[in-house]
């Protein structure tokens, strides 16, 4: 008696949303079954548990998302500039000159034509040489315009907008799926009551190993500090007070290191071994400021005396700052070297607006500064696999004195792995509107760094000491993602609209900005096309757009 009665509308309605609803979950089910690697995600999840499968499902996302990356920058860019390199209906403004600015076109275009047989190694390494002149960085695309009786193909208004809608893109796809994680991790909260079954029925996802019961552990440790004495807790703060300023110090003499490093290999090159590792070397400070910094933290952690959750978030937060930051420094030496700190009426830059002595390209020297961060660091993901992990887990296994059985196997430690994708794929994100196929050569880095962690998870690793809730950290796994976006965000759009482009490359060699490009596409358009454009781009429609949504 008490079923609510309803009209034919409703009950249409109803059956309507559950039909989309079964539709919806059948179309995930059909998803997460053609997806990668499923199998392999489901064995990692039932040896070592949600924890550790949450790394290698940031890693597949990645991949997924870094594959669907280049299939936009192929069909808008790649594709398309190879197809205009035969076309006989294209324009082109190459060979125009800049009057009174003739030495800011003087760029070379084609590699020495005799090589040392090991040059071509060096060059894979370094992206300079026959790297350098290919599709690969940006001084290789021309400004070409194809223009027919059927249609128009503008490539450096592509080249820009696919690089706007690649990063748009992807913080589409980061945003969705930290809504996904969000929706999980509120389902999960609660109170003390709901948190204690929680670890009773999931406890893989607590990572729960016997006395080291994660959250049991934050709750003594909470008694223990409410029983403080006032000078107990004055001394407790004075101390963390101090650490802290240690760990700024620390960090700050990593970035000086970075910044002297940076100039250094700016201002010598060439093309031999040793130049070679001048060239790599802020790529060798920043992974060494990566490894020793957040280490040092670690042992400093240790003496703040927080609850295993805090100090897992405290160098958490620690090791995002020091990785971000590092890029930071890396990217303002950068523009410092190229508009000579600003200071456009330096003897350097008072011609062309950018220091085209040392950065006749500065973009694709940009492109190649990341492009050599990406190898090195799938580099040191190798060594320290061939040379550190399997050697260990070797003698552990085959050598019974304490020391050894003391060190043991090396634990697979997540958050600081998941940092290490993070910092991967910023610099691919900073380095893609300088060098395109960036995103491929991180396609398939990630793919080999999926396997070999794989490998070295069941043949090296054992759990690790502390652990967490994959629920509630793949959030701030994705939070930390999306600050790496807003970095590489802030360097597109610094760049497109404020520094001089090159002048002798790319496809935005004669305009005075980047941006330039997309007003004067507009001006070719109809008078209704225009009219259109600007009324989207006004007020009278960004506000009401605004507030509706």
């Amino acid at each position: 008696m008490k079923v609510p009665i309803i009209s034919s509308w409703q009950s249409w309605k109803k059956s309507k949303a559950k039909a989309m609803k079964r539709f919806l979950e059948v179309v995930g089910e059909a998803m997460a079954y053609i997806a990668p690697w499923r199998r392999t995600l489901h064995q990692i999840g039932g040896h070592f548990g949600g924890g550790v499968q949450s790394y290698f499902l940031f890693l597949q996302f990645l991949v997924v998302l870094n594959f669907l990356s280049c299939l936009l920058i192929a069909g808008f860019v790649l594709t398309p500039s190879i197809v205009l390199q035969s076309s006989s209906y294209v324009n082109s403004s190459n060979i125009q000159t800049i009057p009174g600015k003739s030495e800011c076109m003087d760029y070379s275009h084609s590699p020495q034509s005799l090589f040392v047989f090991y040059q071509y190694f060096l060059d894979l390494l370094s992206g300079t040489g026959f790297m350098e002149y290919s599709y690969l960085f940006y001084g290789f695309y021309n400004n070409t315009v194809l223009v027919s009786m059927e249609f128009s193909y503008n490539i450096p208004l592509a080249y820009l907008l696919t690089a706007v809608f690649y990063l748009i893109f992807c913080l589409i796809c980061i945003v969705f799926r930290m809504g996904a994680v969000v929706r999980i991790a509120v389902k999960t909260g609660g109170g003390a009551v709901g948190g204690y079954s929680r670890m009773v029925f999931t406890g893989w996802d607590f990572g729960l190993q016997g006395n080291r019961a994660v959250d049991l552990e934050d709750e003594r440790l909470k008694q223990h500090a409410a029983s403080l004495t006032l000078a107990q807790i004055v001394g407790l703060y004075s101390l963390r007070a101090f650490l802290n300023l240690v760990v700024l110090g620390l960090n700050g003499g990593a970035f000086y290191a970075i910044f002297r490093a940076t100039q250094f290999s700016q201002s010598n090159s060439g093309g031999t071994f040793l130049d070679l590792l001048v060239e790599y070397l802020p790529s060798i400070v920043i992974t060494a400021a990566n490894f020793v910094v957040p280490f040092l933290c670690d042992q400093i952690a240790l003496l703040e005396r927080h609850t295993p959750s805090t100090t897992v978030i405290m160098a958490l937060l620690r090791a995002v700052f020091l990785r971000l930051a590092s890029l930071a420094v890396l990217l303002f030496t950068l523009w410092s070297g190229i508009t000579c700190s600003g200071n456009l009426q330096s003897p350097y830059c008072n011609i062309c607006d950018y220091n085209h002595k040392q950065y006749p390209c500065w973009e694709t020297r940009v492109g190649q500064e990341m492009y050599k961060l990406a190898i090195f660091d799938f580099i040191s993901v190798v060594a320290v696999m061939i040379l550190v992990e399997f050697p260990r887990r070797i003698i552990v296994d085959n050598c019974s004195c304490k020391l050894t059985q003391f060190v043991g196997r090396q634990a697979f430690v997540v958050p600081q792995n998941v940092l290490g994708l993070v910092y991967a794929q910023t610099v691919v994100w900073i380095g893609a509107l300088f060098c395109p196929l960036l995103p491929v050569v991180n396609t398939i880095k990630f793919i080999i760094i999926f396997y070999l962690r794989k490998i070295t998870l069941f043949h090296n690793c054992r759990p690790a000491d502390r652990t967490f809730r994959s629920s509630s950290s793949n959030f701030f796994f994705f939070l930390v993602l999306l600050l790496g976006w807003i970095l590489a965000s802030i360097t597109l759009i610094y760049s497109v609209a404020e520094i001089q482009p090159s002048m002798g490359c790319g496809p935005f060699r004669s305009l005075n900005m980047m941006w330039t490009v997309v007003p004067n596409s507009l001006l070719t358009l109809s008078d209704s096309t225009k009219r259109f454009m600007y009324f989207i781009g006004s007020q009278a429609f960004s506000v009401p757009l605004f507030i509706f949504l």
